[in-house]
């Protein structure tokens, strides 16, 4: 039984449930040393965000301005700081602007520390190390810390590339990146120079040969790549292959698509702390550190597990979530895959679910089609439907309840489930079926030959955006106001699939924007054409 300190209260938004299946093993081991991310509110003074949805670069901020207006203040830190040490925790990092401060200690000191009790729990994922309930810090502090992350290392990330699929029909083939940029109309020539793509990944990494074996067969010069350590994960591709074809495939669609452009790779542990410590680190950047201005992430976790709930806690999404708008309002554009396996989003539980990152509202969520009879410029596109647990991941929120602004006039259907209104993913859709993707080679001495997924839509889009910035001198930012405002940007998909997978109920595809291919493809030079039409901001440090 968790003893609680006297002064003490409860935490809100830090509750769990252990995973679906789980069981405990046995209590932690109170010499085991961990760290956790502590993240600290706002600053009391700090004025509202700027508005993005005005247009591309509007009410773009510096990272300048960031720091001094809508970071941590620095007395909060102060008495956090005072905290751990008063517990024998040691401070590892702090960042004003990322609002978090990391800190060590063993399990019996986080455990004293938070009012929790850490334990060993056994799942058909993994084994991890995990907690019940809720945190509980001093009182003073409760209305200063948003949330603490590191105590539980359950995995909160899956990859969503898709390979080793049947044999493809006549009418479709493996295409390389340049051709869909090409069928796409996106703005020619690929020259994105100057322009920075950061890609966030949860385990494996790459082998520059491996990059530059695939730039080399489509006679391209490889990229310029920076690996960003967080929280001690390193650009290791051999400690995890399978994670590593993800990598890959985020470099290989990235850099030949916004040719020129530099790559910054994030690598965090797949936990709660890995993602809210990645996201920040990308937004918020280290001196020295890469500053990208578009962001692909192709990995997510179910926003409800099991009929039980989140499996998420609602800290992590909303620190996730703040990030995002604060990336909005940099002037970064976020790209997420939608996920890969259609309406169920791998829950056999007979319900509808939607992946987050994917369904925040302040991402662009791409989702997947399959493209055919590719002749030249002409081409016909379906909704990806593979018919075997993978296709393109949409649907209706369960955690982001209220319709986006411009969302609102898109005739959003109920959810499948119980037909409640919320936050409808996708917003595009573009090349994601295995058999019509992209043939990687060789990763990690393994052959891998034709990869696909919603994760291969991010890192084009992205590719996209930096073309997009570097024509406009400008970054375009949140994309969402501006795609769902306009029209003709965007090819519609309208072939009737549906995406329902695993005995879950699914949505169709229909004309307009719908919970499978979203409003479609992006027709680059049209979007290009249009920003310009529009005009943007100024570009700021």
């Amino acid at each position: 039984m968790v003893q609680i300190p006297k002064g003490y209260q409860l935490l809100e938004k830090s509750q769990r449930r252990p995973r679906h299946g789980a069981h405990k093993v046995g209590p932690s081991d109170p010499k085991e040393t961990l760290s956790v991310t502590i993240r600290v509110r706002r600053r009391p003074d700090a004025p509202a965000l700027p508005d993005p949805s005005s247009g591309p670069g509007h009410n773009v901020i510096s990272h300048e301005e960031f720091a001094a207006k809508y970071g941590a203040a620095q007395a909060d830190f102060d008495r956090v700081t005072a905290f751990a040490k008063e517990q024998g925790l040691k401070v590892v990092e702090s960042s004003l602007p990322r609002r978090t401060i990391i800190l060590s200690g063993t399990v019996a000191q986080m455990e004293a520390a938070f009012g929790v009790e850490l334990s060993s729990y056994q799942s058909a994922v993994e084994t991890y190390r995990g907690r019940v309930g809720a945190l509980h810090l001093p009182t003073s502090l409760t209305n200063i810390v948003e949330g603490v992350f590191g105590l539980d290392n359950r995995r909160m990330a899956k990859r969503a590339a898709v390979r080793s699929l049947p044999t493809p029909s006549l009418s479709t083939k493996a295409l390389t990146p340049p051709q869909v940029a090409g069928l796409y109309n996106f703005p020619t020539p690929l020259d994105a120079k100057g322009e920075t793509i950061g890609l966030l990944e949860f385990g494996g990494g790459y082998e520059k040969a491996d990059i530059h074996a695939f730039f080399k067969g489509l006679k391209l010069e490889p990229p310029t790549l920076t690996a960003v350590g967080v929280d001690g994960s390193t650009n290791s591709a051999k400690s995890d292959p399978d994670s590593s074809v993800e990598v890959a495939l985020d470099i290989d669609v990235a850099g030949s698509v916004g040719q020129g452009a530099e790559i910054a790779v994030y690598f965090a542990p797949w936990t709660e702390q890995g993602w809210v410590d990645n996201v920040t680190t990308a937004v918020h950047p280290a001196a020295g550190q890469p500053t990208p201005s578009v962001l692909s992430i192709s990995w997510g976790w179910p926003e409800l597990e099991d009929a039980q709930g989140l499996s998420w806690t609602q800290a992590a999404i909303d620190a996730v979530s703040a990030t995002f708008q604060e990336a909005a309002a940099l002037g970064i554009t976020v790209l997420v895959a939608s996920g890969d396996h259609g309406s169920s989003c791998g829950i056999n539980d007979g319900k509808a679910h939607v992946s987050y990152p994917g369904s925040d509202p302040w991402v662009t969520s791409c989702g997947g089609t399959i493209l055919r009879n590719v002749s030249g410029s002409s081409f016909d596109q379906g909704t990806w439907q593979d018919n075997n647990g993978w296709a393109t991941g949409g649907g209706i929120s369960d955690i982001f309840t209220t319709v986006p602004s411009w969302q609102a006039n898109a005739k959003l259907p109920g959810s499948a489930n119980d037909g409640h209104k919320g936050r409808g993913i996708p917003d595009v859709a573009g090349n994601a079926d295995n058999a019509s993707g992209y043939n990687l080679g060789t990763v990690v001495g393994q052959n891998i030959g034709v990869v696909g997924g919603t994760s291969a839509v991010a890192p084009l889009y992205a590719g996209l955006v930096a073309l997009l910035n570097a024509n406009l001198k400008s970054p375009v930012g949140y994309l969402n106001p501006t795609l769902y405002s306009l029209t003709g940007i965007c090819q519609d998909i309208d072939d009737g699939v549906s995406n329902a997978t695993d005995g879950a109920p699914g949505y169709k595809s229909g004309p307009g924007w719908d919970a499978c291919t979203g409003l479609g493809s992006i027709d680059g030079s049209q979007l290009l054409a249009a920003l310009k039409a529009g005009g943007t901001g100024t570009r700021k440090s």
